[in-house]
């Protein structure tokens, strides 16, 4: 089975609800994967804007959640995952906040792409990692 992430609040390349962006509650989304390459000890994800500030000139992806030493056997983070189990570390987004900020569009439509790394370690004594450390 090929490894594969989703949320069950919506469909892929469809639009976010409100209630997960800034115009709503600002909430993270319930996210689920499946098949996971054996071997994975935690995962780390990256949600990103690859559409920048300006869909028309993109010249850097926005970063609205890092998030990191996810244990291996989790299968889902839940809707609001904002109460961290203490082996799971948020790092810094490009608002320079620790934690996740939902989409807040400045103009135009813009793309959300959740990376998800299945990794073969877990991060000792490092807190709020930017997306380039992963």
């Amino acid at each position: 089975m090929a490894f594969k992430i989703y949320s069950p609040a919506f469909k892929n390349n469809g639009l976010i609800p409100k209630k997960y962006t800034c115009e709503g509650a600002n909430v993270s989304p319930p996210l689920k994967w499946r098949g996971v390459p054996k071997g994975a000890v935690s995962f780390a994800l990256v949600v990103e804007d690859p559409d920048g500030l300006d869909p028309k000139a993109p010249k850097m992806a926005w970063d609205h959640w890092v998030l990191y030493n996810i244990l291996g056997d989790k299968r889902e983070l839940k809707e609001d995952y904002g109460d961290l189990p203490f082996d799971s570390c948020q790092g810094i987004n490009s608002w320079q906040k620790i934690g996740d900020g939902g989409p807040c569009r400045p103009a135009g439509r813009h793309r959300y792409v959740c990376k998800f790394l299945p990794l073969k370690t877990i991060w000792k004594l490092l807190a709020s990692l930017v997306k380039k450390s992963l």
